[in-house]
């Protein structure tokens, strides 16, 4: 028989209506089960399964998306696939297909050769023969790529559908950093300021909806991501490190307290993620009518509308309204003639009146799996958190969510993929064993403790032996070990999530440089060279390649505290935005290579070391910044 396979994901909006409509439906399963093995994925689950088969439709139709159906072959190459099809077009395409695979095998049998030649022709990067040395990024450049597709009136790019794609504005920060061009860290602002004040962000609550359907960050698809969330914290953390800007700290805030209150196990693990609907019905949740606010706001209704826009602006469909902002809080002061002290508070007042109210409603399903690398990204959002904030509840909550990742992901020295109730399954992808080594080392450099760089060294060693591709120098997506597919593909373009290959290059790179060990170092340069065309060319869709790219070619620091006082000297560093430096940090005698011979007693001294050589040791944060300034 033939193979169906559909794919999807719990919080799809449109996979459930394809499930309604044609998979519940019994003159349409009788269709499907008596021709065809049927096969739903979970694509969170197997995102191996999902890119072979979302390449091939991408060939098919020239465009993707979820629910992905894909027809196959016994031998599980495709011959016939799409997106979501209404139950009549449906129907008609399994007789179809049925009926030529029965008169025709070999049409069949050509369609799927030449599918599965395109899906492995896909993506496929070539060794570049160059030098790194002589490999140039030209941050300036860059910037004018970005430039060139900004949104300058509602921010994010000018498109619409809008995702928040978190790595670009990492991207941007980078190059403010290194350019000093004032217009990109503008677009930044621009961009956070009106997701933080949109639809997209519950104003009451927090959390990020998983994208916005307008230009203007305004109707989102209602689903709530937690790798949106996670990412969304690191960036406004570091964003707020960078313009100190109240309303990024508040975002940052906000958004952890909803991963707390909805999306935390009992255990400490983080949930997947939550649906758009409730009742059938998209955003039912969280949209308001203006009888339900008046009758629970009262006298504060009046402020209340003014501020979150209850007016045209806000007004959705069927008399519901999206709550979203346009004012500061001093512009919403001045409205009604208040301090922005009293404006707050009143809007605190009415915050609570509403999630009281709310939570009476019928919630959006929960997805209660755990994943590994989203689990991950979170746990990087706390260290960010925690880092820029100076809180050490974040700091505590970082700690034990690595420890949790450690105890209840990893068994017998590998990554599993999916935990829920006591129990794994699905051995670890690149993107797992990526983000959790990023994490680990961003937990090394808050925390000093060397048994977070010793697991991220461990897990890299075990991805250099399973996932490595010696032709290309880059990475599998899936271990050497797993269960072979029709394709074993790479993740090179970034994305809504940065591509676990151009994280693990970063990885590799900052272990090299903290263990002493040049044949890392050369690895992750193979890596940027093989895309550095790419990164020039389509710099948006290679943002987190670029971040790697320029933290390699540019002045590049490793700050070695060493003393008493490194803690504390620490702490100041902390208050500077540094994606060009590695910091090791030890009060102590510490048994790793950065640390060798730079103890000296009753001293506490800063190491400033680029390009393989270090300056004369300062005692104060003011000197070393001179230094990293002026180069």
């Amino acid at each position: 028989k033939l193979i169906l396979i559909s794919v999807g994901y719990s919080s799809c909006h449109w996979c459930h209506v394809m499930e309604q409509e044609s998979f519940e439906d019994e003159a349409t399963a009788a269709i499907m089960n008596e021709h065809y093995i049927c096969i739903k994925v979970d694509r969170e689950e197997r995102p191996d399964v999902d890119a072979i088969y979302m390449s091939a439709v991408q060939l098919i139709t020239g465009k993707g998306g979820w629910p992905l159906n894909c027809i196959t072959l016994p031998d599980q190459r495709p011959v016939y696939g799409g997106t979501y099809f209404p139950k009549a077009q449906w129907q008609k395409i399994l007789l179809q297909v049925a009926v030529l695979y029965k008169n025709d095998p070999d049409q069949c049998t050509i369609y799927a050769n030449d599918l599965t030649q395109g899906i492995n022709n896909m993506e496929v990067v070539q060794r570049s023969l160059s030098s790194f040395e002589k490999m140039e990024i030209d941050a300036h450049a860059l910037g004018k790529k970005m430039e060139s597709q900004f949104d300058l009136e509602h921010g994010g790019m000018n498109r619409a559908p809008k995702f928040p794609m978190p790595s670009n504005w990492e991207l941007l920060l980078h190059l403010y950093h290194h350019t000093g061009e004032k217009e990109l860290l503008k677009q930044v602002e621009l961009t956070l300021t009106k997701m933080a004040f949109g639809g997209i962000n519950d104003q009451l609550a927090g959390g990020f909806a998983r994208y916005s359907t307008d230009a203007f960050w305004k109707v989102p698809h209602f689903e709530k991501m937690l790798y949106d969330n996670a990412q969304l914290i690191s960036l406004y953390a570091h964003a707020f490190r960078v313009t100190k800007n109240a309303l990024y700290k508040q975002v940052v805030q906000e958004t952890l307290s909803f991963i707390k209150n909805e999306m935390t196990s009992p255990e400490g693990g983080f949930y997947s993620a939550l649906d758009a609907d409730s009742e059938g019905v998209e955003g039912k949740y969280y949209c308001w009518n203006k009888i339900e606010l008046v009758d629970t706001l009262k006298e504060n209704a009046a402020v209340f509308f003014d501020f979150y826009n209850v007016n045209d602006l806000g007004y959705w469909e069927d008399n519901q309204y999206i709550l979203m902002r346009d004012k500061s809080d001093e512009e919403g002061a001045a409205m009604h003639n208040l301090t922005e002290k009293k404006l707050l508070s009143i809007i605190a007042e009415c915050k609570i009146l509403l999630l009281a109210h709310r939570k009476k409603r019928i919630r959006p399903g929960l997805d209660d799996k755990q994943i590994c690398s989203w689990n991950a990204l979170m746990l990087k959002g706390y260290i960010d958190a925690a880092v820029a904030l100076h809180d050490d509840e974040y700091k505590t909550r970082a700690i034990h969510s690595a420890q949790f990742m450690l105890d209840h992901f990893v068994t017998d020295n590998k990554l599993y993929r999916i935990y829920k109730e006591g129990k794994l399954k699905i051995h670890g992808y690149l993107d797992d064993y990526a983000f959790v080594i990023d994490a680990l080392i961003a937990l090394n450099q808050f925390t000093h403790d060397l048994k977070w760089l010793n697991a991220a060294k461990e897990l890299s060693g075990i991805v250099i032996k399973d996932f490595f591709d010696l032709d290309s120098g880059l990475f599998f997506f899936t271990s050497e070990n797993d269960e072979p597919l029709i394709a074993r593909k790479m993740e090179i373009q970034d994305n809504v999530i940065s591509s676990a290959t151009s994280v693990m290059a970063k990885n590799i790179f900052l272990l090299g440089r903290y263990y002493s060990m040049p044949e890392y170092i050369d690895k992750a340069e193979q890596m940027v060279l093989n895309v550095a065309e790419e990164i020039s060319k389509s710099t948006p869709w290679y943002s987190n390649w670029a971040q790697v790219a320029i933290m390699m070619k540019s002045p590049f620091y490793e700050i070695v505290i060493c003393g008493t006082e490194a803690e504390t000297i620490y702490q100041t560093f902390t208050n500077y935005y540094l994606p060009n430096a590695l910091f090791a940090v030890a009060t102590v005698e510490t048994p790793l290579p950065v640390f060798e011979n730079r103890f000296s007693t009753g001293k506490t001294l800063i190491y400033i070391c680029t390009n393989n050589s270090c300056l004369i040791p300062v005692t104060s944060v003011e000197e070393a910044m001179k230094f990293i300034i002026k180069t």
